[in-house]
């Protein structure tokens, strides 16, 4: 499967809240990053976790663009929350099986860390 397509499906399974088509486009061992908040995630479980319980509000997203090649891929999203909408960026990196092994997400307005998410992730 190409970079692209996983990553359309992720993002897909997102906004639909399927939590079970979202996870099988995880490797086992993921591991997500958020530089802003230097908020990490490590592991498939913990991940899906953290997008079911760590937003107490609604929110959609939609996709504007993926560019992917090989094992990579870079996705562009708009993100709206109680705040408005904002743009996403966000890097994937591929394992052999075609599953999402590590994620970093860029926003471009700083933020800190949500204090209801801070019990589902570790600080860098």
């Amino acid at each position: 499967m190409r970079a692209h397509d996983v990553v359309d499906a992720y993002w897909a399974a997102a906004e639909a809240r399927d939590w079970e088509a979202f996870a099988r486009t995880l490797a086992d061992d993921v591991v997500y990053r958020a530089p802003q908040t230097r908020e990490q995630v490590r592991g498939r479980q913990a991940y899906v976790r953290v997008n079911t319980e760590g937003f107490a509000y609604d929110w959609h997203l939609r996709g504007e663009r993926i560019v992917g090649e090989g094992r990579r891929a870079a996705s562009w999203i708009e993100f709206t929350g109680p705040e408005g909408t904002q743009p996403g960026l966000c890097f994937f990196d591929l394992d052999d099986d075609g599953r999402i092994v590590r994620i970093t997400d860029f926003w471009p307005d700083p933020y800190e860390l949500p204090a209801g998410r801070a019990h589902l992730v570790e600080r860098y």
